[in-house]
């Protein structure tokens, strides 16, 4: 069974910068994509990044495209999602997501729907 646990987040000041790491465990994930989703009081879930852990090939929502960067460990087994230039806008329970399915469009994986395991979230609030 797939396991993901977050880590990393907490209260920052505008401006700051927050790396969020996800343990995955269970699986050898290299047939797997992964994603960073959010979601903040309120709020619906919004997709971040998302990462073909093979080869490394990332997407990134136009929200934070320049300020984040999604990357992975292969060797740890661990997604990080690098948060820098916060704003209080991107506070969020921030959530890791994980899929075997290869839907060869990068779109599909900003659905959290297309995702089958995730993580319990990590807080992070930015104030300004």
């Amino acid at each position: 069974q797939v396991q993901l646990v977050e880590s990393g987040g907490g209260l920052v000041q505008a401006g700051d910068s927050l790396r969020l790491s996800c343990a995955a465990s269970g699986r050898t994930f290299n047939s797997y994509y992964m994603g960073w989703f959010r979601q903040a009081p309120g709020k619906e879930r919004e997709f971040v990044a998302a990462i073909r852990w093979s080869g490394g090939n990332t997407y990134s929502a136009d929200s934070v495209k320049g300020r984040f960067t999604i990357s992975r460990d292969g060797a740890k087994n661990t997604l990080y999602l690098q948060m820098n230039s916060l704003k209080p806008e991107d506070t969020a329970v921030y959530y890791c997501a994980a899929t075997e399915i290869n839907y060869k469009r990068w779109d599909y994986y900003t659905d959290g729907a297309s995702y089958d395991y995730w993580g319990q979230g990590t807080q992070v609030t930015v104030s300004s």
